[in-house]
């Protein structure tokens, strides 16, 4: 696949360096840009920032240096409450951890973002179905976390970032928990939203299956990126 051509990126990271508490550096001076329906894959070894780079593109961390530019807002001029806010509304996250609310059912988990936004009970509820069918969950939208697998709780986090049409898209091995089938419908699921919408996509993974159906690779070492 070919990346698509945009002359405005819908993020722009450039020049990001980020250490961890000891001091060890993990990337520096990381430039790269994603276009409108574009999905990006990112490999590397374990512990080289790879999950650290997503939560600084989602405003959860700060970089030593460095700017990210979500569309048009550059995030290192935002407070803590406007960074909610863009995460609320722009951004979908995948966390490796899922963090399912145990006390909320499934279809309140995935309501989650649009009822934070506001908007109408039954609408909302509808559109949480719908993201857990296309998820493979559609009859288990009345059960709880506590009743769920690995994989399937890993299907709750997809749909309940996708949910609200997010701009920018970022999933830290959203996969790891899937067999192959699921995995592939998840996939073309990722694949449908960015392309059909021209969000954008960038997820970590190990996996090839990922990285066949990303526009383009990007290999994280601590020497920076390189295209894989």
């Amino acid at each position: 696949m070919t990346a698509p051509s945009d002359t405005s990126p819908l993020l722009r990271v450039s020049g990001l360096a980020k250490s961890v508490g000891s001091g060890r550096l993990l990337f520096a001076e990381l430039s790269f840009a994603l276009a409108p329906g574009e999905l990006v894959a990112i490999t590397g070894e374990s512990g080289v920032g790879k999950s650290t780079l997503l939560n600084v593109i989602a405003g959860l961390d700060r970089p030593d240096r460095g700017e990210v530019i979500v569309e048009t807002t550059e995030l290192g001029a935002l407070n803590e409450a406007a960074l909610t806010r863009l995460r609320r509304d722009r951004i979908g996250f995948v966390f490796q951890a899922f963090h399912i609310l145990p006390y909320l059912t499934l279809r309140q988990n995935v309501a989650l973002p649009l009822a934070l936004a506001g908007g109408e009970r039954r609408t909302i509820e509808a559109r949480a179905g719908a993201l857990l069918g296309e998820v493979g969950l559609g009859d288990r939208g009345d059960s709880y976390g506590a009743d769920l697998s690995g994989g399937e709780l890993q299907r709750v986090a997809i749909a309940r970032a996708l949910v609200h049409d997010p701009a920018l898209i970022l999933a830290d091995e959203p996969t790891g928990n899937l067999d192959p089938e699921t995995a592939e419908r998840v996939l073309a699921l990722f694949a449908r939203s960015v392309r059909g919408r021209d969000a954008a996509a960038l997820i970590v993974t190990h996996s090839s299956a990922v990285a066949a159906v990303a526009d383009r690779t990007l290999h994280l070492t601590c020497a920076g990126l390189r295209a894989a």
